[in-house]
């Protein structure tokens, strides 16, 4: 028995090394992480090299549910206020009618080419309906794509949000099929609908209120504060789950709550959720490729090949197109949102659930959604950045590189310690003062401490402590960050650079332009919100006569705080497609075709005018040249 248990660690311990290895790969190559963690789990089952047999579907359930509630609570954690406020309604829709949607398309054509029973094909569909989030924060964060915060915010909180409805419908689809269905299938499901989401939202907000409350509150070692904040998130999601409402949710709402709150240790407990979030991701994507067993795969590989074709190139566009259609994203957006919809862990997970509560099909589900998921990351984790800059989609980053620590106080102070490395290129190793609000504590200059007195102005590679208030540590980053990407590259950014604040008849007047009516005591920030919608990031441009005003910089509440200006237009060619027409596009265009009735129908009328004429003009006309309709040579009067 206690070799046993020691071979089991052994081999747990091995599976966990060789996973953290082989994620070298994925850096270097930019293969999607969870692909090579699951290839490391099916290397190591009964059909690879290592020869594990493991076919315990309820612990993998288990192992899979633990770690995805662990996922769940850090996400929420890690996800700021700002992003919420720009993307949850949008989010929000995806994460509901989206795999509403989703599950109702790859239903039908489950149910068409795996030949199973409708309520098997729409259990299917939800299995699959549903995004990774590891994959998508992976690819996002780690791969350095920069994109709008509108898009990368609804990218991210969508991933993060989905999961709980996914479950919901598969559990609740199982259970249907168990039963035998119902007379009302989509009333129940509402039913459920309301009460799960619902209770589950509701524990959730009071389970993150007294996470924040028993930490801020309770005195505890600094080693015990993130064990007892997991320790709490796991607890919230069993009772929430025991008492009928879904756990997943609870938990990532209770993380948007306690991240997004001043909880005291705050900077440990998101290194903690680090590591363990990592471990989770590992245990699971490992477990589940345990599993899998390839050799039953050939059944199925044409038919899952074909599902997560139409997953890719169908479901998901509709589902995004007709979610996204109200929120005014612009084509190319919606079309890279609808790309970046990689399935994972979570729909290999959702695939047990069959199996365990001994569904017929439930096999042919297992394999069916592995070949979908495998086809999804193959084909889209290798192609997201691609696809971005094909789109057109990706904008400069705000600052350059920056080296960064935090360090918290002890206590519940408001403050924090950062410590910055002066990069070559950041302003303050060009001379700028460090702003009052900021308090330098220490400089260590050549393996020496020194007092900010003494050390006077900052050089390059010196690491100065800061002691600031949290939200002022994004001003800090711009202040001690390297020079960005393209800075100073003229065709991005313009000419000259100047103030928001200048008026646009200034410049009309110094550069020689003309300027419209009613705009010359305008300032070129406002011409700037005007023209963008207020939707600004950096390199915008917005033609002005023979001249562009381009976004050189902007603060965190994306307010331009610098103006490029090209005093020559540079023609940018922007792939537009043909498809994912926003609300304003359809309006427009559904104005001109309107229009252009309209204009047809009056050309017909005036034409049916003038061919008629008047009774005494026919009469005239008869007098001055009269016919003989008895002559049958006569040509035929009308």
């Amino acid at each position: 028995m206690i070799d046993s248990m020691n071979l089991v660690i052994l081999v747990t311990s091995l599976l966990v090394v060789v996973a953290v290895f082989t994620s070298l790969i994925s850096f270097r190559v930019g293969a999607p992480l969870l692909l090579v963690f699951l290839f490391v789990g099916v290397a190591a089952g009964e059909d690879g090299i290592g020869g594990i047999a493991f076919d315990n579907a309820p612990l993998a359930y288990f192992i899979g549910s633990t770690a995805l509630a662990m996922i769940l609570f850090d996400s929420g954690f890690e996800t700021p206020t700002r992003a919420l406020r720009i993307a949850a309604a949008p989010a929000l829709v995806l994460a509901t009618f989206g795999v509403i949607l989703t599950t109702g398309v790859i239903g039908a054509a489950a149910w068409f080419l795996l030949g199973v029973p409708w309520l098997v094909g729409l259990l299917f569909g939800a299995i699959v309906s549903s995004t990774d989030a590891a994959a998508v924060f992976f690819l996002l964060r780690v791969g350095g794509i920069h994109l709008r915060d509108r898009t990368r915010s609804t990218l991210e909180v969508e991933s993060g949000s989905n999961d709980p409805m996914a479950v919901f419908l598969t559990i609740s689809l199982v259970e249907l099929i168990v039963m035998g269905g119902g007379d009302n299938i989509a009333f129940d499901l509402f039913q459920r609908f309301v009460f799960q989401i619902g209770l589950g939202g509701l524990l959730g907000l009071l389970g993150g209120l007294i996470i924040v409350q028993v930490i801020n509150r309770v005195k505890l070692e600094p080693g015990l504060v993130p064990i007892v904040v997991l320790a709490c998130a796991l607890s919230l999601f069993g009772a929430t789950s025991l008492i009928g409402g879904s756990g997943f949710l609870a938990v990532y709402v209770a993380g948007l709550y306690a991240g997004n709150s001043k909880i005291r240790m705050a900077v440990g407990i998101r290194r903690f959720q680090h590591v363990t979030t990592w471990l989770a991701q590992i245990g699971m994507f490992v477990t589940l490729g345990l599993l899998a067993t390839p050799t039953e795969f050939a059944d199925v590989l044409i038919p899952g090949i074909l599902l997560a074709l139409t997953l890719v190139f169908v479901a998901r566009p509709v589902a995004i197109w007709l979610c996204l259609l109200f929120f005014n994203f612009s084509r190319n957006d919606t079309a890279f949102v609808s790309w970046v919809g990689l399935r994972g862990a979570v729909s290999i997970l959702l695939a047990i659930v069959p199996m365990v509560e001994g569904v017929e099909q439930g096999q042919l589900l297992f394999n069916t959604a592995f070949i979908v998921v495998i086809t999804s990351l193959l084909l889209q984790g290798w192609t997201i950045r691609p696809m971005a800059k094909w789109l057109g989609i990706i904008v400069p980053p705000r600052h350059g590189p920056v080296d960064r620590i935090d360090l918290e106080l002890p206590g519940n102070a408001n403050q924090e310690v950062v410590v910055y490395r002066v990069h070559p290129d950041s302003p303050v190793a060009g001379g700028q003062r460090i702003p009052r609000w900021a308090r330098p504590s220490l400089v260590l200059r050549d393996g020496k401490s020194l007092r900010p007195q003494a050390a006077g102005r900052l050089q390059v590679d010196d690491r100065i402590y800061i002691i600031t208030p949290p939200e002022h540590v994004s001003l800090l980053d711009q202040l001690f960050a390297g020079a960005a990407e393209g800075e100073n590259d003229r065709d991005l950014f313009g000419d000259f650079s100047f103030a928001p604040t200048t008026l646009i008849g200034d410049l009309g007047r110094q550069y020689g332009f003309p300027v419209a009516v009613g705009d010359a005591e305008l300032t070129v920030a406002d011409i700037l919100r005007r023209e963008l919608s207020g939707d600004i990031e950096p390199a915008d441009r917005v033609p002005y006569g023979p001249v562009e005003l381009i976004v050189r910089r902007i603060n965190d509440e994306h307010g331009v705080v610098e103006v490029g200006l090209a005093v020559e237009q540079i023609v940018h060619v922007k792939r537009r497609l043909p498809l994912f027409h926003s609300r304003t596009e359809l309006l427009a265009l559904w104005k001109r075709r309107k229009r252009a009735r309209l204009r047809r129908k009056l050309r017909l009328k005036r034409a049916g005018s003038a061919g008629r004429k008047s009774p005494a003009k026919k009469q005239s006309d008869g007098d001055a040249s009269p016919k003989s309709t008895d002559n049958p040579a006569d040509p035929d009067p009308s």
